[in-house]
């Protein structure tokens, strides 16, 4: 009995949801009826994007409101074009293009014939609309940016294009995505949940309120704020450094990973790609491929590091038990091998330890030191990929994983690399074919940002975070898990002492301390450095003047912030990169500047004439 109670409840509760279901899908036609009925007009009730904020709780990104000329291209009666283009201030050929563009996308479903009207034009537009059967504005926002810097950070938004929409079959024509920056990687949680309103038309189109006192709508969801690890202040700080250079810095907390500025140089006014103009700027912007505005220099310009690597080269000779500390090598102003040019040096006291080979930035020394590494190995190959190995392990030659769109894996050259590009076996080769390597030149490239992570792992001994720009979401502190966990390279830590050792001497009486670009009463650790800086014009090899690049980290013992500094065409490290890292590290710890002298050189200075001509002469060879 009970067996079959129990079956009879069941029974009763299905045929129950399958006569509802019937009723809903079959006799009760109301949702789709709303659809087909012409007395009601369908609108999508957008919602806001969440807030932007900097580590301090600065607001970045906010947002203001926006309106949107909208057609359903089915519900379009006749219309004087004339006067209606003349309301939109759009040109007859526009307007008919944009009905083209709505009839391809969907007859049933409405598109954007022209976006992002002013409160004026919309308050002139709106008591007309009426007028015209199919048309209707729809209300939405637009990025309202509290910052005029940080463009390449916070990314833009833009209309969802073709391609947008088969890919993600939410999105409708007209509607916007983030398209760049932290914008496009944090979308969906900043863009909020869209919902949907039903509008009761009189017979002469207007709207007389809410159909069935909005029953069938559903409430939008507004986006969740996000706050970065940025520091608003620092970014600005850095772009006023970088304004009438080319290049970037990358500034990091070395204990955590988080972003502290990234600032690529040129930039632009985020404010510039929103609204009516947005499109005009955009190409002006996208067309300069000189400044190249767009092209974000920090995480996906490609250079030779120069002498920042040869703390790399030593790191891995150590592991390797190569040399020791104490080991010195002599250098009588070049280095030679293989029959080959000899590697030039600048003047410098001799012989050197490890320490004063990283403070002078001798060439020899580290030359000697990668030889030793790849002779190790009974091959060259053998040699070159333990080497890659321990670079690797410092996420080297990849993308980093940080949160951000861009970016570019940078080149540590494998055994396959240089098999290919000798021919191996019909040619071989050895370590001297590579030795350019040892001193950053060579075939190695890395961005600026890897650049700054390396010198993070210096800071921490060995160990690093993921960089990363998320510093909470919503109220919440917890962030993906990939950016808290510590990874740790191939390298002892017991190795990494001589090194720092090596770069506060550089301050010391090294490559940075004539002229001092240190800060007094700040314990820097830094490494100048001067790549090599070559273009091909008319299919030949030109050597342009060099790039300034600095790394640092401060302070020596507890580093709160490491540094990465690339300036092109900057003649050698101490001239720009290091002076700008100066700056930065006092400007972050102490929140004011006490070297005013090099704060107006910085500031006062332009390297435009090195950009507007194609060859400027012989350059510097000394690689600092």
């Amino acid at each position: 009995m009970r067996k079959n109670l129990l079956f009879v409840l069941v029974l009763m509760v299905g045929l129950i949801f399958i006569g509802r279901l019937f009723y809903l899908q079959i006799y009760d036609s109301s949702y789709a009826k709303l659809s087909d009925n012409n007395a009601i007009r369908t609108v999508f009730d957008y919602p806001q994007r969440g807030y932007i904020y900097d580590r301090n709780g600065v607001l970045m990104v906010a947002n203001q409101p926006s309106y949107d000329v909208m057609v359903i291209p089915r519900n379009m009666k006749a219309l004087d074009t004339t006067e209606f283009c003349s309301l939109l201030n759009l040109t007859k050929e526009k307007f008919i293009s944009a009905i083209n563009r709505a009839k391809r996308y969907s007859p049933n479903l409405p598109s954007v014939v022209v976006a992002q009207l002013t409160k004026s034009e919309f308050a002139g537009l709106s008591e007309k609309m009426y007028k015209y059967q199919g048309f209707y504005i729809q209300k939405r926002s637009l990025r309202d940016y509290q910052v005029n810097h940080s463009s390449n950070v916070l990314g833009y938004v833009s209309e969802v294009n073709d391609y947008t929409i088969k890919m993600n079959p939410e999105y409708q024509m007209g509607e916007l995505i983030g398209a760049a920056g932290v914008e496009k990687q944090y979308e969906r949680i900043l863009r909020g949940q869209k919902g949907i309103k039903y509008l009761q038309k009189d017979n002469f189109n207007r709207d007389i309120g809410p159909y069935k006192n909005g029953a069938f709508d559903v409430p939008s969801q507004r986006g969740t704020d996000i706050t970065l690890t940025i520091d608003s202040q620092l970014q600005a700080y850095g772009e006023s450094l970088m304004v009438n250079k080319r290049g970037g810095i990358v500034a990091l907390d070395p204990k955590n990973g988080e972003i502290l500025a990234l600032v690529a140089a040129p930039n632009y006014d985020p404010a510039l790609l929103v609204g009516r103009k947005r499109s005009k700027n955009f190409t002006k912007l996208y067309y300069d491929t000189i400044a190249k505005p767009l092209f974000d220099r920090v995480l996906q310009g490609e250079y030779p590091p120069g002498s920042p690597f040869k703390t790399l080269t030593a790191l891995v000779a150590l592991e390797e038990k190569v040399i020791t500390p104490s080991d010195y090598v002599s250098c009588y102003g070049s280095y030679n091998y293989g029959g080959a040019k000899p590697m030039g040096c600048h003047e410098h006291q001799t012989p050197l330890s490890l320490t004063g080979g990283i403070a002078h930035s001798c060439n020899s020394y580290f030359a000697s030191a990668y030889r030793k590494t790849i002779d190790k190995y009974p091959t060259p190959q053998e040699g070159i990929e333990r080497w890659r190995q321990h670079l690797r392990s410092f996420g080297l030659g990849d993308y980093l994983g940080y949160d951000l769109p861009a970016g570019n894996k940078g080149l540590i050259p494998d055994a396959d690399f240089y098999n290919r590009y000798y021919q191996y076996p019909k040619y071989r080769w050895y370590t001297p074919a590579t030795i350019s390597n040892a001193i950053g030149q060579g075939e190695v490239l890395l961005t600026p940002m890897q650049m700054v992570h390396f010198t993070s792992v210096i800071a921490n001994r060995g160990h690093f975070y993921t960089p990363h720009i998320i510093k909470k979401i919503g109220l919440t502190d917890s962030i993906p898990k990939r950016y808290t966990t510590r990874q740790n390279t191939t390298i002892d830590p017991k190795h990494f002492d001589p090194i720092i050792e090596g770069m506060a001497d550089v301050y010391r009486y090294g490559t940075a301390s004539k002229p001092f670009i240190g800060i007094p009463g700040i314990e820097i650790c830094g490494k100048t450095g001067t790549a090599e800086n070559y273009i091909k014009l008319d299919g030949k090899r030109m050597q342009l003047t060099d790039h300034s690049v600095f790394i640092s980290f401060a302070p020596k013992e507890d580093p709160k912030i490491a540094l990465a500094v690339f300036v092109e065409n900057g003649y050698w490290g101490s001239r720009w990169a290091g002076r700008i890292a100066g700056l930065m590290t006092e400007k972050y710890l102490r929140d004011s500047i006490s070297r005013k002298d090099m704060e107006r050189y910085v500031l006062g200075g332009s390297l435009m004439n090195e950009y507007e001509k194609p060859y400027s002469g012989k350059p510097f060879k000394i690689n600092q």
